[in-house]
């Protein structure tokens, strides 16, 4: 720190003429930073937020959460205790007939298992009772077990490489930071929230202006609010039945005079004119002490009746303990000294003022800057809190019900009664069910884990950096929606879903890091040193005078300082030494007159370079010890070269995008500037060509195309999963694919495509295939299916049992493909209703039997499985594995293969949003050819460009064409130009003319079908087509009769049962309006449900037809003289029959047709 001061002085104080010069003369070459981002992401990961979460949790917090509740104690007899020593979670492993097994990841996704690990705790003790009672201690008590995040620091993958991964069956490409809960990967959503603890100015439902605080402390949640209504200022707290005057509340709390509290809140005339109102109203309530403001709080009207009532208490004791621990939880009081919070509600009441008098004060909720991403190590600590709370009490009742007994015989040993599944089943139910349910800190959250989309590798990384939103997607709001500028290099502006959650759903941008909690004391200690004069010693007089700021440490006022500025660049410095945390934020808010320190956790920051007036602090030798091996990330930062800046304290900062850029008042230089977008916008090459929603629409796409899903995808029982046959890398790459490595695991190929009108199938966005390609596999996919089948033990000792199979009779054909010992074979062809596994269950399973094991084979029923699948299309039997589930039951998994070629309908996709489905697939003798011999592989309709405006698409096209003639991957990465991470087409041009081709990507084409030349040059060239999941197989449905529901007898609906398509009622209505009657009656009621009823003409019921007089009889007559027949839909006879079950009658009254 000492180094960077005086380099600084020595600067300023030598002839500024040579600085000057230095500046003005041209930059040699420019230091390419673009390594850094390799570096950060080895250091950080694209997951590292979850794992960073989660690793504090496990070493940090649940430490804290044992220590605070560390004693559990009887009431009954004081003496008997419990208390926890020391926590700490053990390796993955699993009890199993009393032997402890290891667990890895893999193990546990195939049978169905939760990759979890002990937490073990030390407790000393007492045992006995009645006065005779000895301490002891034991160590490594088992209280539950703690779910695993893959790849954190419990995790058996921790720290490993390449080959021990793959002999763990784990794919080293596979980012972690997810949980296997009973076999199924779920992934905890990074969650977003407006910050605690911070003053928030913002409009209630009238429109009155508010300042509302959420405190949140380990023991206490609350929601303060003040307000102005009707000019008075008002307190809003839970605890108060109605809002309280803001003045009682300041007296209460020991500020019983006015003027102090009008010299708090400033010395300006129109603050005080708008408290006078306050000030007036509580001189009309005659109150003017500590005391007499503290009856008033107390009196029935002001407090809501405790829910437990204790003895009697003192006058005003309850109001000032409210006072003290709930209103305003985050600023201590120590000893009944309120002077802090006083100042607190002084300074809200002056934000809230200056917003009525500047309607430019208010703050914005959808500002990044005042939100909050809650990850996985938090919602998990919350739980666990209430889960050991939980427990805790319950081990404290036990205990005092077993000491309320009169006679016992045993010595009490109180560790017997904590160790319960209540844990373990607690965090395993809200993990898999994703339901936090805490009762004690009132949160009541659906849908916070997801399983993990396996579709594909792109598609599961998106997954883990995406962020759920706080509101519900119904609501018609378009604030949150926009794209925030704030939102600048920390979200992806591209990466959001289409439809109802737009904008809502965001997703991080590649260096985004979010931040853990850390440690304010010594922050805290530290700001007194560099000279923050403490509140206590404050008069109100000196609070805002106009030269002091106010310093603020995560919403907790400390004081205030005379030089902000200068106290604000201390600390930077303070914080590039590495003398505090690297992600504490320092924000200089001249408006406010404040300076905000931020340590907590939650917030988003990223990486900037640090200039000296405009001067990149890297230079040419860093990035070549960084290229050597010698420094890595962390080591940049620690030589104070790279900060991590949140979003407000990039509002002091001024950032150059490239280094030419920059100017003298230049802080920071930006890494690089792809790295404003995510994981999935950084496939697309060339985004910045494309007009902005194409992205968007790639973003969504890209996470459905099929291609590979890791290294290990044919050991995987996953159950659905789609693999190309021949994925490839893209010819035309970009940066950010090679860092999340999609290079490996790409899902696409590289396809020929001449953009032409063809046949008049190409309409709309269709593609023409050519059959050869597709012969040659262009295109072909394999689809997994999983089945399963379990043994089950039942209670009375029988279970089910697999026989072998009939080799001949009525149903051998169906059981062609079972082994001898009942199971499908692997490599057996599979078809439509073929049984793959022969299973009998027991007929009687729960009353006791004598010989559970010897049953005859009468008490067995057939309970087979089989296999429904596409018509005519023939299916193999990949794998079958065995394995035994949680309760020790046999259970079969057998994963169906099926490959598919494309067909006319499979829905395919170019990376720039240009979806199309395929049209037809024509000959390769039809297909036209350039001068060359080559034949595209399909062809585009030319229409698709310019609505769309994907000029992206069509440099991509020269790129690859390039690179396929040059040998050479080209790049495409966004505003990658000035910095040389994309190709200019000037340079593509180039080397395309060196080749021979032209320079604008267009070819001499011959008719496959004449054999003439074309009448015009046509534009061709290799583009990156993804095949998408929707296939026309899983989706085409038409039915003639089949099956019907029982009730109405009308046809099922869905694709599923085979349903029938229905005409609705605005279907019936376009018919009616053709005045189509005859087709409505079919539609109606001949396709659907007819049905012949016996109508009585002289009461208008119905009757029934008697089969042994073979007349009609009504009911109702007794007899069958005045009997019609007609037609009726049965779901019409049904109504009437319901109607009178619930006696109305309705009377069919028939005329003469």
């Amino acid at each position: 720190m000492g180094y960077d001061s005086t380099m600084s002085n020595t600067t300023e104080d030598s002839n500024q003429g040579i600085d000057k010069q230095h500046l003005a003369s041209p930059i040699k070459n420019l230091v390419d930073k673009y390594q850094l981002v390799p570096e950060f992401l080895k250091v950080r990961g694209l997951v590292k937020q979850h794992l960073d979460s989660f690793n504090y949790f496990v070493r940090t917090e649940i430490k804290k959460i044992v220590r605070a509740n560390q004693e559990i104690r009887s009431i009954l007899d004081p003496n008997i205790y419990l208390r926890y020593r020391d926590v700490h979670i053990g390796e993955p492993s699993m009890v199993f007939d009393a032997v402890t097994e290891k667990l890895c990841p893999q193990k546990c996704r195939l049978s169905d298992r939760t990759y979890a690990a002990p937490i073990y705790v030390t407790i000393e003790y007492t045992t006995g009772s009645h006065g005779q009672t000895s301490v002891s201690t034991k160590k490594n008590v088992i209280i539950g077990r703690m779910p695993i995040m893959l790849r954190s620091s419990c995790c058996v993958l921790y720290g490993k490489d390449e080959d021990e991964l793959a002999r763990l069956g784990e794919c080293p490409l596979d980012p972690g930071g997810y949980f296997v809960i009973k076999g199924t990967e779920k992934v905890i959503l990074i969650q977003e929230q407006l910050s605690k603890n911070r003053i928030i100015i913002d409009t209630d439902k009238k429109g009155s202006v508010q300042a509302s605080v959420t405190s949140s402390t380990e023991k206490t949640k609350s929601k303060t609010i003040i307000k102005m209504e009707k000019e008075k200022v008002y307190l809003e707290l839970n605890m108060f039945k109605t809002k309280v005057p803001i003045m009682v509340v300041m007296k209460a709390m020991g500020m019983e005079s006015d003027q102090e509290v009008v010299q708090m809140i400033g010395r300006d005339p129109r603050f005080s004119a708008l408290l006078l109102p306050s000030i007036e109203e509580c001189a009309d309530l005659k109150l003017y002490t500590q005391h007499q403001a503290l009856e008033f709080l107390e009196s029935d009207k002001m407090l809501k009746m405790p829910s437990y009532s204790t003895g009697p208490v003192e006058k005003g004791a309850r109001a000032l303990s409210i006072l003290r621990d709930i209103f305003l939880a985050n600023v201590p009081v120590h000893q009944h000294n309120f002077r802090k919070k006083c100042i607190y509600v002084a300074v809200m009441m002056r934000r809230m003022m200056e917003a009525i008098l500047n309607k430019d004060a208010m703050d914005d909720k959808d500002y990044v800057g005042n939100k909050r991403l809650e990850l996985s190590g938090q919602l998990l600590s919350l739980l666990f809190e209430d889960l050991f709370k939980t427990m805790n009490d319950e081990a404290r009742r036990t205990i005092d019900t077993l000491l309320a007994r009169p006679s016992r015989s045993s010595r009490l040993d109180i560790s017997q009664y904590i160790v319960k599944d209540s844990i373990t089943m607690g965090l395993e139910r809200t993990l898999s069910t994703g339901n936090w349910d805490v009762k004690r800190f009132r949160m009541h959250r659906k849908g916070m884990t997801q399983v993990v989309a396996r579709l594909s590798y792109i598609g599961s990384l998106g997954h883990m950096t995406k962020i759920s939103p706080q509101f519900e997607k119904s609501r018609k709001v378009s604030g949150p929606r926009a794209l925030q500028p704030s939102q600048f290099g920390m979200l992806c502006p591209c990466d959001t879903p289409e439809g109802e959650a737009c904008g809502l759903v965001k997703n991080l941008a590649l260096m985004t890091h979010v931040t853990t909690d850390e440690d304010e004391r010594p922050i805290m200690s530290l700001c007194y040193c560099l000279g923050v004069e403490d509140l206590e010693q404050l008069s109100p007089e000196e609070l805002h005078m106009p030269t002091s700021y106010l310093i603020t440490l995560n919403g907790l006022i400390l004081g205030k300082h005379k030089s902000p500025q200068r106290f604000a660049n201390a600390m930077r410095r303070l914080r590039r030494a590495g003398k505090i945390g690297e992600f504490v934020s320092i924000f200089v808010n001249e408006k406010q007159r404040c300076v905000y320190i931020a340590s907590d956790g939650g917030r988003v920051c990223r990486p900037l370079v640090i200039a000296d007036k405009g001067v990149s602090r890297i230079k040419e030798h860093h990035m070549r010890e960084l290229r050597d091996g010698v420094r890595d990330f962390d080591s940049f930062l620690k030589d104070g070269l790279i900060e991590y800046l949140d979003v407000n304290e990039e509002n002091n900062t001024l950032i150059a995008l490239y280094e030419k850029e920059a100017t003298p008042e230049t802080t920071h230089i930006e890494i690089e500037p792809f790295t404003i977008l995510g994981v999935c916008a950084g496939l697309i090459p060339y985004p910045h060509h494309n007009q902005s929603p194409r992205n968007t629409y790639q973003c969504a796409m890209g996470k459905q195309a099929m291609g590979n899903i890791a290294y290990n995808q044919l050991n995987r029982m996953d159950g659905l999963l789609y693999l190309l046959v021949y994925p490839q890398r893209p010819l035309l790459t970009t940066r950010t694919i090679e860092l999340v490595g999609y290079d490996k695991l790409g899902a696409g190929q590289n396809a020929t495509v001449a953009v032409m009108s063809y046949s008049g199938y190409d309409i709309e966005d269709a593609i023409v295939m050519n059959k050869s390609s597709l012969d040659r596999g262009f295109g072909r996919c394999i689809v997994m299916k999983k089945y399963s089948a379990i043994c089950q033990k039942y209670e009375n000792g029988t279970s089910d049992r697999i026989i072998k199979p009939q080799r001949q009779g009525f149903e051998a054909d169906k059981m062609q493909i079972l082994d001898d010992d009942g199971m499908a074979a692997p490599g057996e062809t599979i078809r439509n209703h073929d049984i793959y596994i022969n299973k009998e269950s027991p007929t009687v399973t729960r009353t006791p039997i004598t010989s559970p094991m010897g049953l005859p084979d009468s008490a067995y029923k057939t309970s087979r499985q089989t296999y429904k699948g596409p018509e005519g299309e023939t299916a193999v039997v990949d794998r079958v594995a065995l394995y035994s589930d949680r309760n020790n039951n046999l259970s079969i998994k057998f994963m169906i293969r099926h490959t598919r070629r494309p067909e006319i309908g499979d829905k395919f996709s170019s990376r720039h949003g240009q979806k199309g489905v395929c049209g037809t697939i024509v000959q390769q003798e039809d297909f036209p050819f350039s001068e060359r011999g080559i034949c595209p592989d399909l062809i585009m309709n030319p229409h698709g460009f310019p609505s769309r405006m994907t000029v992206g698409k069509m440099i991509e096209l020269l790129g690859s064409k390039a690179g396929v003639s040059c040998g050479r991957f080209h790049y495409g990465s966004a505003f990658g130009e000035p910095s040389g991470h994309a190709d200019t087409v000037d340079s593509i041009s180039e080397t395309l003319v060196k080749h021979g081709f032209s320079y604008n990507g267009k070819d001499f084409i011959y008719s496959g079908i004449t054999g003439m030349p074309l009448q015009a040059y046509i534009f061709m060239g290799p583009i990156y087509y993804q095949k998408l999941k929707h296939m026309v197989l899983d989706k085409m449905h038409a039915r003639g009769s089949g099956p019907r529901v029982m009730m109405t007898r009308q046809p099922t609906e869905g694709r599923s049962r085979n349903g029938g398509l229905r005409v609705g009622e605005m279907e019936r209505d376009c018919l009616i309006a053709y005045g189509a009657s005859m087709l409505i009656y079919e539609r109606l009621m001949i396709s659907s449900d007819p049905f012949e009823v016996q109508v009585c003409r002289k009461c208008g019921l119905l009757g029934y037809y008697n089969y042994k007089l073979k007349t009609g009889i009504c009911s109702m007559c007794k007899n069958g003289e005045n009997i019609s027949t007609m037609k009726l839909p049965y779901a019409c006879k049904l109504l009437f029959q319901e109607l009178q079950s619930m006696n109305i009658v309705p009377r069919l009254k028939l005329a003469e047709a």
